[in-house]
């Protein structure tokens, strides 16, 4: 009995010695893998203080000095830095699973219900169904098709009120102004409300995106200092906590509003193609929620949490980059006669540009790409790496933060009609030019 015992013991001791071995050899393997060059860093901050308030100028800066891979710590979380193309595709397409997933930072998880979203959902089952329910359901042509009137009607109300105002010598503000219809665009597309004063839901719902994107992409010391996150130094768990609560509120109204009509639609029997005419994004995630069979059951904190994600991603984006389009057109009068020419030789004087008119505007399409690529729409989308992996021959560790892609700074949409890079396209096919990411995300 006491020999049965003390072998026991023996080879309890014998297997956690020869598990310790096996994770010493990992380790010292791994420590004398390659890593990309960092700058030097500060204890706790990392390299904090080398980046700019304009964060690209400073990832420029450092790419230049230290190569086309870099990696950098804020606090506890390093971020790796790409310049290239090359180093690009390795991270989204060679390492595309490894990155398929993105980093959520307080605000976000608290404003945007948790495991709920999907912007912002882990690579799983739940995020491939909501793709799918995107690219089939909401942003289908048939949808898109749809609510074509409305963009158009949106798109000349815009314009009559630049020329009314034109001819009183009134100032514009373009930022108020584009905000407000990319802002009635969306909201009558997702919910069918429209901006009607400053009390209207479609406005409050506009303030709320306003103030719902500043805190995403604000810097919260919590998010990389590990012993900071209980304290909230800067106070944006209660910030984020009170916008949760007022986008709450104002959804669950309007959804409540919906679901009343619905009934009586019912009951009246007016499901016919009248109904069929007005169904907005909101009447399509409430028809899945009623869908018992599918494979990822909806709930109501899901469309809320859809409807903010394409509040955001279209609202202030759409208007920004009018806006830098703008700025840049009227920096570069070559460039903008070079664009009016074009829109007078394919459209003329006799009516206004619409949507068809599109695949015949290759200038106007390499000056939108050109934008795009000088002025991304989307603040930096960090994708977390859920796994070890290699890029270009340095080891990338698990956690880390990346890539971030540079890009030269002229302003030049002839770029884009030149060569090979003339068939480059914004979706992501290709690494010169990624205004929305690429791969699975």
């Amino acid at each position: 009995m006491i020999f049965q015992f003390f072998l026991l013991v023996l080879i309890v001791f014998l297997s956690a010695f020869l598990i310790k071995l096996v994770f010493e050899r990992k380790n010292k393997q791994k420590v004398h893998l390659k890593h990309p060059p960092s700058p030097p860093a500060i204890p706790i901050i990392g390299h904090l203080h080398l980046l700019k308030p304009l964060i690209h100028q400073a990832f420029r800066d450092l790419s230049n000095r230290y190569g086309p891979l870099l990696c950098l710590r804020v606090g506890s979380v390093r971020f790796v830095v790409v310049s290239t193309p090359s180093l690009a595709k390795e991270f989204l397409k060679t390492n595309e699973l490894t990155y398929s997933s993105r980093k959520k930072n307080m605000a976000i998880d608290m404003v945007t219900y948790h495991n709920a979203t999907f912007a912002f959902a882990p690579y799983d089952t739940y995020w491939k169904f909501m793709k799918r329910l995107s690219t089939t359901e909401l942003l289908g042509n048939r949808t898109l098709g749809h609510f074509l009137p409305i963009r158009t009607r949106e798109l000349h109300q815009f314009i009559r009120i630049l020329f009314d105002k034109s001819n009183a010598k009134e100032s514009v503000n373009l930022t108020e102004a584009l905000l407000r219809l990319s802002n009635n665009i969306i909201s009558q597309m997702m919910l069918s409300i429209k901006s009607s004063g400053t009390n209207s839901r479609a406005e409050q719902a506009r303030a709320l995106v306003r103030e719902v994107t500043q805190i995403f992409g604000e810097f919260n010391v919590s998010d990389f200092i590990g012993f900071c996150k209980k304290l909230d130094l800067q106070g944006f768990r209660k910030r984020a906590l009170d916008i949760h609560r007022r986008y709450d509120a104002l959804l669950e109204n309007i959804i409540c509003d919906r679901e009343e009509s619905r009934r009586k639609s019912k009951v009246e029997g007016c499901e016919d193609g009248d109904h069929q005419r007005v169904m907005d994004f909101l009447d399509i995630l409430l028809d899945v929620v009623d869908q018992k069979e599918c494979e990822v059951q909806l709930t109501r904190n899901h469309v809320k949490s859809l409807i903010l994600d394409y509040f955001t991603a279209a609202t202030d984006t759409t208007a920004i980059t009018v806006e830098w389009a703008i700025a840049e057109l009227l920096n570069h009068p070559k460039v903008f006669k070079k664009a009016q020419e074009e829109v007078d030789k394919v459209i003329g004087n006799k009516r206004l540009v619409c949507e068809a008119d599109s695949p015949n505007l290759p200038y106007i399409h390499a000056i939108i790409k050109e934008i795009m690529r000088l002025h991304p729409p989307l603040p930096m989308i960090m994708r977390k790496g859920i796994e070890d992996c290699m890029v270009n021959g340095n080891m990338i560790p698990k956690g880390s933060i990346g890539p971030k892609h540079l890009d030269p700074l002229d302003f030049r949409p002839e770029r884009f009609l030149e060569g090979k890079e003339s068939t480059i396209d914004i979706k992501g096919h290709h690494f010169e030019l990624l205004p929305f990411g690429r791969g699975r995300r």
